[in-house]
């Protein structure tokens, strides 16, 4: 702990686990690389879980659209 933080230990538990600040998962879940085409669900990372905040139609979409949420972390 610093004095210029004092919330310092606390602030890397709350990264997310992977390092990843956006993730897309496949709707119906499995493996994302092998079924591009499927429904995608869209979870930035909110500062404790990764929340669901949308679907998109496929990996193309899912990727456009997670890339421009701006990371919070």
């Amino acid at each position: 702990m610093t004095a210029d933080d004092p919330l310092a230990v606390c602030n890397k538990r709350r990264r997310p686990p992977t390092g990843t600040y956006r993730r897309h998962r496949p709707a119906q879940g499995g493996a994302a690389r092998l079924r591009p085409q499927e429904p995608r669900t869209l979870e930035p990372w909110d500062g404790f879980m990764y929340e669901a905040t949308g679907t998109a139609p496929d990996l193309a979409a899912a990727r456009k659209r997670m890339s421009s949420i701006a990371d919070t972390g």
